[in-house]
């Protein structure tokens, strides 16, 4: 026996603290949804070889796009009563000076972002002009729920900072900060740093603390 079918929805976290006591339910279930994921490297050219080294810098953010389809037609309403709502979740709250974080919920599947684009398609008009049918485009940005100003500041220590002297070299930093010069990799993978020998003296590089 089958059962009931699940409605999708987007739950809304409006103070920023994780509590996702807004829910707005989806009209209709989308017939797909899709989730892009991928990491940066950092490739350097090597002389004498024929291909570039790629060393891995971060993973990027995840991406969630679905399209959510409204129809008002039957009722006669105005279907921007509803999907206002979605396009309201790109306005800043004033409380936390930012857009909403929301997760998107479908049976077992859940993702977590902030809306990032909503594309509007109006499909079907009454005769007097008002919109009944409409898809939107809706593409969500993964991030994380931001806890509490303890949690940033955590965040925060595990990272130094250090500036570069002339001469410098990146091993001789990691000499400096670990006592170890075989980690300059981390100090180059925290800045991104291509090309290791070319250091412009005075300026910081970050240097993630390790333990």
């Amino acid at each position: 026996m089958m059962g009931q079918e699940k409605k999708a929805k987007i739950l809304v976290d409006r103070n920023g603290q994780g509590d996702f006591k807004e829910s707005i339910s989806v009209l209709f279930n989308p017939s797909e949804y899709k989730v892009d994921a991928s990491n940066n490297y950092s490739w350097q050219k090597i002389l004498g070889q024929s291909v570039p080294v790629g060393m891995f810098t971060s993973g990027d953010i995840e991406t969630l796009t679905v399209d959510l389809f409204f129809d008002t037609y039957e009722a006669g309403v105005d279907v921007r009563a509803f999907t206002n709502e979605v396009l309201g979740l790109m306005a800043v709250e004033k409380k936390i000076s930012t857009p909403p974080l929301c997760k998107f919920v479908w049976d077992s599947f859940q993702f977590t972002g902030v809306v990032e684009k909503v594309s509007q398609r109006f499909t079907m008009f009454l005769d007097q002009g008002t919109p009944v049918r409409a898809t939107l485009g809706v593409t969500f940005k993964g991030t994380s729920v931001k806890k509490s100003a303890d949690d940033i500041g955590t965040a925060r220590e595990k990272v130094a900072q250090q500036t570069v002297n002339q001469g410098d070299q990146l091993y001789l930093m990691a000499y400096r900060s670990y006592n170890d010069a075989s980690k300059w990799r981390n100090i180059a993978n925290a800045n991104q740093i291509d090309n290791p020998r070319l250091l412009k003296p005075a300026s910081t590089l970050q240097v993630p603390l390790v333990r």
